[in-house]
């Protein structure tokens, strides 16, 4: 499944709130779009009722069984694989359908609900987010298939054919997912909107590739033999999930054990505390305002964790652990045996040739060992500067960027501060 977002969040804002219509537009239209289902479901009654509850079952099991935390991209594939698969659903052993797009959406809407009930009353997950986009990719690809099908368009398309078309429609709907996604956070956070669409779409890759092919299959599989074919499908997908979390959790301790390297040299007294969390957390929201993709953030992210590893070597330490104020030998010395140490520790190379080259010329640098340079080089500057060091620090960089700091980088910077208010390093 592609790169994880990163775990590190974005500076907190502490300016006077915002209010982007995105995010508050999405909730809007699938809260109207439920009501408008919901009201011809009651009209007209709803048809086909077995399938709908065994469809509604299946759903309500996936959201039972979803996965929680930040990095999970898609929660609940099962009840994803579903949903997706009645949208899909033209015939039932031989039998065509007639639920239609209001009652597909209903259906999906009320199971997920039920299924979230336990979420809900422990408080965790966002629980609002995840229904808004179900139900509005749930409709997407209903609209784009049960009025044509009802009305025959698809009579005379069969077998590889017929599967094509429901792969085209799952293509147009994880298309729509990712623009769900990207468009909210865009007007949340500032950054650019290609590389967050970008980024949705490398993660869908791998666990949304299996929900779709699941929910193409499901409903090619009913429409045969029946709703039998439900709980047949559902395991190797069960299966898959289990996997995941496993995987997900060797991530998590993966990067557990290098935050925890990281505060070594705060424990040995070289750095303040809590120095290389926040140069990670500016870093990795400079590095997305630079369009960098997942896995280059996370490269980023390890390597501005790591970046003063070097200084245990030293005898007498930096005070403070300002290290832009020594000499450049000085600072490459520190640098490559900070990349030394890392290449020790198991961890991806490229975290290493990170840590090694932060101190080179900048137009030799690699992108992310550029703004490694320029955010550990603020955050230590603005910490010494006072309370007007956030503009101080900044000035003094661009002043810089001459030679020793990349201009683009500082101007990300710059603009990332500015999003979040222009507020300084945390003191500790």
């Amino acid at each position: 499944m592609g790169e994880f977002p990163s775990p590190v969040p974005p500076p907190r804002t502490r300016g006077k709130p915002r209010t982007p219509a995105a995010p508050l537009l999405t909730p809007v239209c699938a809260g109207l779009l439920a009501l408008g289902c919901l009201v011809c479901v009651l009209w007209s009654g709803p048809v086909q009722r077995p399938v709908a509850l065994a469809f509604g079952a299946l759903v309500a099991l996936g959201e039972l069984t979803r996965r929680t935390g930040a990095e999970a991209r898609e929660a609940a594939p099962l009840g994803a694989a579903g949903a997706l698969a009645y949208a899909l659903l033209g015939d039932v052993a031989g039998q065509p359908t007639q639920h239609g797009v209001a009652q597909t959406v209903t259906v999906v809407l009320a199971a997920s609900l039920l299924g979230s009930v336990p979420y809900v009353a422990r408080g965790s997950g966002p629980v609002l987010d995840h229904l808004v986009r179900r139900v509005l990719t749930v409709a997407f690809a209903a609209v784009c298939f049960q009025p044509l099908f009802n009305r025959g368009v698809f009579q005379d398309w069969s077998g590889s054919a017929y599967a094509l078309l429901l792969i085209a429609v799952l293509a147009l709907t994880t298309l729509c997912d990712a623009v769900l996604a990207a468009a909210p956070a865009h007007a949340r956070t500032g950054w650019p909107f290609g590389p967050l669409l970008r980024e949705e779409l490398r993660g869908m890759v791998g666990i949304t590739s299996a929900v779709c092919a699941t929910g193409a299959v499901m409903a090619l599989a009913v429409s045969v033999a029946g709703l039998w074919a439900l709980p047949v499908f559902s395991v190797p997908l069960l299966l898959a999930q289990l996997s995941y979390r496993r995987y997900a959790a060797v991530r998590a301790t993966y990067r557990q054990t290098i935050a925890s390297l990281a505060r070594a040299t705060e424990i040995a007294g070289y750095t303040p505390a809590g120095h290389a969390r926040r140069v990670a957390a500016l870093g990795v929201a400079v590095g997305r305002d630079l369009g960098l993709s997942g896995a280059e953030l996370t490269v980023l992210e390890y390597a501005a964790l790591m970046h003063d590893i070097g200084q245990l070597s030293l005898v007498d330490p930096v005070p403070a652990g300002a290290t832009a104020g020594l000499p450049v030998t000085e600072q490459r010395r520190i640098a490559l045996l900070g990349g030394a140490v890392v290449r020790q520790t198991g961890v991806d190379a490229a975290v290493a040739v990170v840590v090694e080259r932060q101190a080179d010329p900048c137009r030799e640098q690699p992108v992310a060992a550029r703004i490694v340079r320029v955010v550990n080089a603020y955050e230590e500057k603005a910490r010494d500067a006072g309370p007007g060091g956030v503009l101080t620090a900044l000035e003094e960089l661009r002043l810089a960027t001459a030679g020793d700091y990349a201009p683009e980088v500082v101007e990300a910077l710059a603009r990332v501060l500015a999003r979040g208010s222009l507020t300084g390093p945390a003191a500790g």
